[in-house]
């Protein structure tokens, strides 16, 4: 049985942006033509800096894939959000290499230009390529980008007019933000959560901020969203306005306010807040990191999604305990959903359990939690109420016999060895068996997929 220690489940998650800072493979004098050269590559770029979230086969499902928000690209379907070409088009050489040079913002996908020489992007571009049939098959449809409109309070006001047209405020909001929209909780064409863009956030935007980034937008779309392509729906002069009205609304960022401006600014966020706590509380336990932990993991580090929140991680952390962390989901015989809400505080702030036990605060940071504020603790536990539920009982911790405990604090204390903390694969919990048969259908198809 595979068992990942602290430093290897950390580098798996941070190996992307680690890998990044190292020197990659490149293509020798005189093999810029050679197709043989190129695809070897490609080849060996990727698996050594993408497999990480992109996966082997290039399916998006990669061993850190389960906790980004946005998921990694599904390479097989030729089917990409920022491109140059029309709706449901597939990109251009040009458009993969900008994504892969300069990266997502506001994404985990790195910027890989300065790590990476020319020559070698080409080559993870032409293997990105091979893994859908589409690139074999079709022809990028360029979108004819018309005359620039210079930006001027006529455009911007005429920007706001098609913005309103074309009815943008009922996901973005009628100021950009969110305020006034009819909701801000999608999915996109694979099942997964995905929020509009805050257009006030300008270095949020994945595909760059620039009038003409943000006028491509509105004409391609963003396929695999509910993003449209709405040309068709307004001119190219209106779509002009509309990108320079857009560049007008983007908010001061915090790191260039004074003192007053950033007090002011929290204070909003703050109030905002109050008004939707489930969205804090979903904001707050995703930037924590909670679902990092409380899932169980494959052989390969991967989250196993059907137990999402779930629990039923196991570590061992000798001297101390042997434990499996907690289901977090609302199931009442074998989750929160017959804890009260200051049970699920008291474990959060102060580590104690339900039968009066306190955990080390290790790897459960509850110490880090007890300041939090009164608000972001109902938050959290509003969204945690909201989590379906799903069946896994989780056992008891174990702790180790007197000996081990008194010799392993030793080894802690004066001989100044790390407390290990030792995580094994697998769900340590109970779960139902249908769940457990999807689950095991689940591994051996992702292990086939492995092995070819």
């Amino acid at each position: 049985m595979t068992i990942w220690n602290k430093a290897e489940r950390a580098g798996l998650y941070c190996g992307l942006f680690l890998l990044c800072h190292g020197i990659a493979p490149h293509l020798a004098d005189g093999q810029t033509g050679n197709p043989a050269a190129v695809a070897s590559l490609g080849k060996s770029i990727y698996e050594s800096k993408c497999v990480a979230c992109h996966g082997k086969e290039g399916k998006g499902n990669g061993p850190a894939a389960a906790v980004l928000s946005p998921r990694p690209r599904d390479f097989t379907e030729g089917k990409y959000k920022f491109r140059s070409t029309e709706s449901g088009s597939i990109p251009t050489d040009e458009d993969l290499l900008n994504t892969v040079s300069v990266g997502l913002h506001a994404t985990a996908m790195p910027d890989w230009k300065p790590f990476i020489g020319d020559d070698s992007l080409k080559a993870v571009v032409a293997y990105v390529k091979s893994f859908s049939i589409r690139f074999t098959r079709e022809t990028p449809k360029l979108i004819t980008v018309g005359g620039a409109v210079p930006s001027s309070p006529a455009s911007i006001a005429a920007g706001k007019n098609t913005y309103d047209k074309l009815q943008c405020g009922g996901c973005h909001g009628v100021d950009g933000a969110g305020k006034g929209a009819v909701t801000t909780e999608f999915q996109d064409d694979w099942g997964y959560d995905l929020k509009p863009t805050n257009l006030t956030e300008p270095w949020t935007f994945r595909g760059g901020s620039a009038p003409r980034d943000i006028y491509l937008r509105f004409t391609t779309g963003i396929d695999g969203s509910p993003m449209p392509s709405f040309a068709g729906s307004a001119t190219s002069h209106e779509m002009w306005d509309l990108a320079n009205y857009v560049v007008s609304i983007g908010r001061k960022p915090v790191w260039t306010m004074n003192e007053t401006e950033v007090i002011e600014f929290y204070s909003h966020l703050e109030s905002r807040a109050k008004l939707d706590p489930v969205s804090r509380g979903k904001y707050l336990v995703k930037t924590v990191g909670c679902e990092f932990c409380h899932s169980p993991v494959k052989e390969d580090g991967g989250m196993i999604e059907e137990l999402r929140f779930a629990g039923g991680q196991r570590w061992d952390l000798y001297p101390f305990d042997n434990v499996v962390s907690y289901n977090l989901t609302s199931d009442k015989e074998t989750g929160l959903g017959n804890w009260t809400d200051e049970q699920i505080k008291t474990l959060l702030t102060k580590g104690i359990r339900r039968n009066g036990s306190r955990m080390i605060p290790y790897p459960m940071p509850w110490p880090a939690f007890a300041s939090l504020k009164a608000d972001d603790l109902n938050a959290i536990v509003a969204y945690l109420r909201t989590i379906p539920p799903v069946y896994n009982r989780i056992p008891d911790p174990q702790s180790p016999n007197i000996f081990s405990y008194f010799w392993g604090k030793f080894k802690v204390l004066v001989l100044k060895k790390d407390i290990p903390l030792h995580v094994f694969p697998g769900n340590a919990g109970t779960a139902k068996e249908k769940t457990m048969s999807e689950i095991d259908a689940r591994m051996r198809q992702s292990a086939g997929e492995g092995r070819q």
